[in-house]
C-alpha cells in the first residue's frame, strides 16, 4: 500500500513532534487536538520552524474534527495514557477511515491486545512505543499482537523507516522498568533544585557532561511533558507505597500552573515558536553556576601542583602541564613518583597517535612536569589539588601539611566528592583558601570539573579557580559542600534503584540495559556503567551517601554487598553484572 497521509491526534509530547518528522518525512500529515489553545500554539511553531529552517515536507493540516483523519492511510492516536481514552479515539477512527487504514497506538504501559480489540479492527492495530518523544536519530518499538496481519504490520514498517526511527527492542515489561528508573531520577534533580542546593542549569550541566546523558534531566522533563512525568510517578507511588516515587512538590506546582515543558511553551525552560530552549521559567539562584570560562581570579595561577600519584592525579597533572602550567607531582616515594611520570608519558603519546596533540606539545607537556617525594616541594605553587586516598584521615594529614609548607594566599582543592570539604579546609589552618574541584576520569577527556565551596571559601578563591578551570578547557558546576555533590548524588541511587530491581523475579539485567540505550539513548545501561565503575568503587560511594542521608533513594543494595564480598568487582575483576569469567 502506497502510504499518503498520516492522521495524528493529540498534540502533546509525542504527538507534535511526531506531526513534525512525519510532514518532514514528505508524507500528508493531519493532526486533531481537542484544545484550541494547543492547535494555535502546534501551528506558529510549525510555521516558525519552517521559516527559520527552510523545512520542506508534505502538506499538513491541524483541526479539532477527528472526522478530518477519514482519508488517512495510518491513523496514530497520542493522547493520554487512559485504556478508555485511547480505545474510544481508535473506535472512533476506526469507524471514519477507509477498510485499509492502519491503527496505531502510542501506548507505554497499557495492554495492546485491549485497545486492539476494542477498536473493532484488532487485525490492523498496532502501537509504536516510544521512552522519549520521536526525534531525529531516535528509537521506536513497533509491537504488534498473534492478530495482526502482515499488511498492517509492512506499512507501519515503512513509515518508521521513512521517519528516520530506528527499530528498538525493548519489551513492555523493560521498557517499565526503565521508565521508572528515570523518572525517579529526574524527580531527584527536581528536588536538588528545589532545595536550592544547585540550579537548572548546574544540575543539567552536571549530568551531561559528567555522565555523557543527551539530555540533562531538566531537559528531558520538558520533553516528556511535567505532567505526565508527575502522574507516572503519582500512579506508581500509589500501586507500589514506594515513597521514592513520590512527586517532588515543585514537579506538581509547575504541572498544576501549566508549565509542562516544550508542548506548552515553558517549563524548567522556556521555548520560543521554533521550540529552541530560551531561559529558566523557575530558577532558584540568581547565581549563574556554570562557568565555561571566567575572569582571572585575584590569584594567578601560574604554578600547580598535585598531591597524589594515581590515576585521578596523573590526570591532573597531565591537563594542567598539557595547560602550559609548570606542575608539580608529588608522590609517596621515588619509585611512585618516576612511576607517574612514566605513565603521564604514556598516555601523552597514546594522545599523539590518535591526533589530539602534536609530537611538539607532548614534549612541552613533559618538559613542565617535576615530581617529588615530599609535600614541602608544593612551597612556591600558587594551586595545589590534594589527590590521595578517599579517606578523610588521610585528607586531612595532607591538608594540614600543605597548611604548613604552602605560601600565604595559595589556593588549596581536594578532588574528593564524598568526603567534607570543610573539614580539609579546617586541617589546613587556612579555610579561606580551601574548596573543591572534582575531576572526571579520565581527566584528560572529561570536561567537567564541580566547584565545591564551603561556608568559609573565599570569593577570590572560587574566582580563582573558575578562571584555572577555564585554562584548562573545562566546564565548571558550582555547588555547596555535601556528600555526592550533584552528579553522584543523582547517580548512585539511580544506580541502586536498578541493583534492587533484581530482586524481581522477572527482571532482566540485559533487557534493562537495552531499554535504557536504546529508549532513552543513556551511553550505557545501569549494569553496564555499574561493572565500568567498579562494584567496589560504586558500592563505597553509596555507603558514604548512606552515612549523610538517611532517606529511604540511599539504602544500599545488599546484592552489591554480596557481589564485592565474593570478590565480583566489574570489569577490573573480570566478574559483575555483564563481565563474566
Amino acid at each position: 500500500m502506497n502510504l499518503s497521509v498520516v492522521g495524528i491526534v493529540g498534540l502533546g509530547s509525542v504527538g507534535e513532534p511526531l506531526l513534525r518528522a512525519v510532514r518532514a518525512a514528505g508524507h500528508d500529515v493531519v493532526g486533531v487536538e481537542s484544545d484550541p489553545d494547543v492547535l494555535v500554539r502546534v501551528n506558529r511553531r510549525m510555521k516558525s520552524a519552517s521559516a527559520a529552517y527552510g523545512l520542506d515536507g508534505g502538506d499538513w493540516r491541524l483541526t479539532t474534527d477527528l472526522a478530518e483523519v477519514a482519508r488517512a492511510d495510518v491513523v496514530v492516536e497520542a493522547v493520554p495514557e487512559d485504556l478508555a481514552v485511547k480505545t474510544d479515539t481508535l473506535r472512533r477512527a476506526a469507524l471514519l477511515c477507509a477498510p485499509h487504514t492502519v491503527l496505531v497506538s502510542t501506548t507505554a504501559a497499557l495492554p495492546l491486545v485491549r485497545i486492539a480489540s476494542a477498536s473493532g479492527r484488532p487485525d490492523r492495530t498496532l502501537a509504536l512505543r516510544f521512552l522519549r518523544p520521536p526525534g531525529a536519530g531516535g528509537t521506536v518499538e513497533l509491537v504488534a499482537t498473534a492478530m495482526s496481519c502482515a499488511e498492517a504490520v509492512g506499512v507501519l514498517e515503512g513509515l518508521t523507516a521513512s521517519l528516520g526511527l530506528t527499530p528498538a527492542t525493548v519489551g513492555a515489561r523493560a521498557g517499565d522498568d526503565a521508565a521508572g528508573l528515570v523518572y525517579r531520577f529526574l524527580n531527584r534533580a527536581v528536588a536538588m533544585i528545589e532545595d536550592g542546593y544547585a540550579d537548572r542549569d548546574a544540575v543539567d550541566a552536571a549530568m551531561r557532561l559528567g555522565c555523557g546523558l543527551p539530555l540533562g534531566p531538566l531537559q528531558l522533563l520538558d520533553e516528556l511533558g511535567l505532567d505526565h512525568v508527575h502522574a507516572a510517578l503519582t500512579d506508581r507511588w500509589q500501586r507500589t507505597g514506594d515513597a521514592t516515587f513520590s512527586p517532588a512538590p515543585l514537579l506538581g506546582s509547575l504541572a498544576g500552573a501549566g508549565a509542562l515543558g516544550r508542548k506548552s511553551g515553558q517549563g524548567f525552560y522556556a521555548y520560543d515558536d521554533a521550540d529552541a530552549a530560551e531561559g529558566a521559567v523557575w530558577t532558584p539562584s540568581p547565581t549563574d553556576a556554570v562557568r565555561e570560562g571566567g575572569g582571572a581570579g585575584t590569584t594567578d595561577i601560574l604554578r600547580v601542583g598535585v598531591a597524589g600519584s594515581g590515576t585521578m592525579a596523573r590526570g591532573i597533572a597531565e591537563v594542567t602541564a598539557a595547560a602550559g602550567l609548570p606542575t608539580m607531582l608529588v608522590a609517596r616515594s621515588r619509585e611512585k613518583a618516576d612511576a607517574a611520570v612514566e605513565a603521564i608519558g604514556a598516555s601523552l603519546t597514546r594522545s599523539v597517535r590518535r591526533g589530539r596533540i602534536t609530537p611538539d606539545r607532548r614534549a612541552a607537556a613533559l618538559g613542565l612536569i617535576e615530581s617529588a617525594e615530599d609535600l614541602s616541594a608544593l612551597g612556591d605553587c600558587d594551586l595545589v589539588i590534594e589527590a590521595t586516598a578517599e579517606e578523610l584521615p588521610v585528607k586531612q594529614a595532607v591538608f594540614a601539611r600543605l597548611g604548613e609548607v604552602c605560601r600565604p594566599g595559595a589556593l588549596l582543592a581536594t578532588t574528593t566528592s564524598s568526603l567534607s570539604v570543610a573539614a580539609c579546609a579546617d586541617a589546613s589552618g587556612r579555610p579561606r583558601n580551601v574548596l573543591g574541584l572534582h575531576f572526571f576520569n579520565p581527566a584528560p577527556a572529561m570536561r567537567l570539573v564541580e566547584l565545591s565551596r564551603t561556608c568559609t571559601t573565599g570569593e577570590e578563591s572560587v574566582a580563582a579557580a573558575r578562571a584555572f578551570c577555564a585554562r584548562l578547557g573545562k566546564t565548571t558546576v558550582e555547588c555547596g559542600d555535601r556528600a555526592g555533590f550533584i552528579v553522584n548524588h543523582l547517580l548512585f541511587p539511580y544506580l541502586g534503584d536498578a541493583v534492587r530491581l533484581l530482586d524481581r523475579h522477572d527482571s532482566s539485567i540485559e533487557e534493562t540495559d537495552t531499554a535504557l540505550e536504546q529508549g532513552f539513548r543513556y551511553p550505557m545501561g545501569p549494569f553496564t556503567l555499574l561493572d565500568s565503575i567498579g562494584l567496589d568503587v560504586s558500592l563505597a560511594i553509596m555507603r558514604r551517601l548512606r552515612a549523610e542521608f538517611s532517606a529511604p533513594d540511599f539504602a544500599v543494595p545488599p546484592m552489591l554487598e554480596e557481589l564485592v564480598a565474593d570478590g565480583a568487582l566489574g570489569r577490573k575483576s573480570g566478574q559483575g553484572f555483564r563481565c563474566r569469567p
